[in-house]
């Protein structure tokens, strides 16, 4: 069943999404804001004919992992957070894959010959690229199993669309979800980091921008401060 109210509006509009004023959701709109800027001089700078193999992949999948992290918040703004969860496991995975490509760049042969299975890495080792092996040697492990059910559609993945109903039963959401700030929360704060490893791996593929790192700068500064 769904939990739409007859009064709410067919479309909610950046004035009257149903979660404005969530913290990390506001701190996810302005990484948009600061990965956009980045995204925007890097494009410029991609037209050089003479890039690399890495810079060519990088052009390719940021931009997806963007692109996905975009409709994640517009899903996030029309009350849709399960479909807005679903899309957190392929956001990782851009992340996860140039990260893995800008620390092995040999491997990038092997993604620009399909990234087939049994050649490309699994994500679990793609996420160590990205440090969680350091921090917590089980992190990259809890990261695609927690994400994973959602996509996989297991048992374990109702917990996500199940709302409290108007006569105080539960039921599994098919539409939207108006009334559960702390999943809202939850997609935002695990949306915006992945924001920032985008732009860090712009730096690493394109050093010669300045304008990138300049935008991390701000957007950290911004979740420290604001």
């Amino acid at each position: 069943m769904d939990q739409n109210e007859d009064s709410s509006p067919a479309v909610f509009t950046p004035g009257n999404e149903p979660y404005l004023g969530r913290r990390p959701l506001l701190q996810f709109d302005r990484i948009i804001v600061a990965t956009l800027r980045a995204n925007r001089a890097v494009a410029a700078a991609s037209r050089d004919a003479g890039l690399t193999d890495l810079q060519r992949a990088a052009c390719q999948i940021i931009p997806q992992g963007v692109s996905i992290g975009l409709s994640i918040r517009e899903l996030m703004r029309q009350g849709y957070l399960f479909s807005a969860f679903v899309l957190l496991r392929p956001l990782i995975e851009r992340a996860a894959i140039i990260s893995y490509l800008v620390r092995h760049p040999e491997a990038v042969q092997h993604w620009k010959s399909g990234w087939k299975h049994g050649e490309r890495p699994s994500l679990r080792r793609m996420l160590d690229a990205m440090g969680w092996s350091e921090v917590d040697t089980s992190m990259a492990k809890q990261i695609c199993d927690f994400f994973g059910h959602a996509v996989h559609g297991d048992p374990f993945s109702a917990y996500w669309n199940t709302i409290e109903l108007h006569d105080g039963d539960i039921g599994y959401a098919s539409g939207r979800i108006l009334n559960r700030p702390d999943f809202c929360d939850l997609i935002a704060a695990n949306t915006f980091p992945y924001f920032i490893i985008f732009m860090a791996m712009m730096t690493a593929c394109f050093p010669d921008v300045p304008e990138v790192p300049k935008a991390i700068s701000d957007a950290v500064e911004q979740l420290t401060t604001g």
